[in-house]
């Protein structure tokens, strides 16, 4: 069930009998409460792109379907400070557990802390906090970025057949998920290949177009480039798109991670070699699943993570196309 507001109910005294009447439904009521668990989660950007999107909706209909749980469902659009106001928001309505989806691990860590001193345990799902923020939170659900990102170098150096030039677009600067699945790949790249050589690395902020143009600018910069990877499909599929408007696309080997439709699609037709399958309803489901968990006072790993296999063009055909 999806709420924004929480509801006071109020009971008159009114004599003895009313009294004892009163007494017995309070506390019957606080017996039903106490079943029942109200979970507020604050998101990053819910319209930024497809994934997000998805996410949002699928943990809606995990909540609707669940017998236990009161949902309010908040959207920081982005902004730091309006998840900082949210976090307090959720503070103030005194829910059983927050769940957050940081906008900037770092800047959200003293929101984190001002609910771990209210008494209600945080959920940090899809990208994590940062490191200072770890021992205050009661667990992170989502993708190991940074498997990812090291899944991501070894599909890179399979298909380069261990040397070349490649170029990376990474994510939204700041951003966990970025600074992790950059920092898998660069340490990973090295031990499976160390004859490939990045040449330059900019951000392509999760943006299709904004990793067109990053693209474009890379094929003004260097005459011979043997690879990319994108931090997602949205953003090589973006990359994808300039090297083929300058009839350089067969030259060059693309591989991303978080594998869209879009992403799927290009695979199909040859013209993408490589990326990490993540479902969106998968991680919602998880977090939602832990948190009502962490509500329940059972024991839950620090560290959720669910499976986010490789995904190329020979293997392809045992995954769905993804509906992001």
């Amino acid at each position: 069930m999806k709420v924004q507001i929480s509801s006071v109910r109020t009971i008159r005294e009114l004599g003895k009998i009313s009294l004892l009447a009163g007494s017995l439904s309070l506390g019957l009521s606080g017996m039903a409460q106490a079943e029942t668990f109200r979970i507020g989660i604050t998101q990053n950007n819910v319209g930024v792109d497809s994934y997000q999107t998805t996410y949002e909706q699928a943990f809606e209909e995990a909540a609707d379907e669940a017998d236990n749980v009161e949902v309010v469902v908040l959207d920081a659009g982005g902004d730091v400070a309006r998840q900082i106001s949210q976090v307090r928001n959720l503070i103030q309505q005194q829910v059983d557990v927050i769940i957050i989806w940081p906008t900037d691990g770092q800047a959200v860590v003293p929101a984190i802390n001002g609910a771990k001193n209210a008494g209600i345990p945080v959920v940090v799902t899809n990208s994590n906090i940062a490191e200072a923020g770890q021992p205050l939170i009661a667990a992170f659900s989502g993708p190991n970025n940074i498997q990812q990102g090291a899944y991501a170098a070894e599909m890179m150096c399979d298909q380069l057949g261990g040397k070349g030039d490649i170029v990376q677009i990474t994510g939204q600067p700041g951003y966990t998920t970025a600074i992790e699945r950059q920092k898998g790949f660069e340490d990973r790249l090295p031990e499976v290949c160390p004859d490939v050589k990045i040449l330059d690395s900019q951000p392509g902020d999760w943006n299709r177009a904004k990793a067109q143009r990053t693209m474009e600018d890379f094929l003004t910069r260097y005459d011979k480039i043997d690879g990319v990877y994108a931090a997602d499909d949205n953003m090589g599929v973006g990359a994808l798109n300039a090297a083929k408007s300058e009839d350089r696309a067969d030259e060059i080997v693309f591989i991303g991670a978080t594998n869209f439709a879009v992403g799927y699609e290009a695979m199909a037709r040859g013209e993408y070699h490589g990326s990490v399958y993540q479902s969106p309803a998968e991680d919602a489901r998880n977090a939602l699943n832990i948190a009502i968990a962490v509500a329940q006072g059972k024991e839950v790993n620090k560290m959720s993570y669910f499976d986010t296999p490789k995904i190329t063009q020979e293997n392809m055909d045992e995954f769905e196309k993804p509906v992001f």
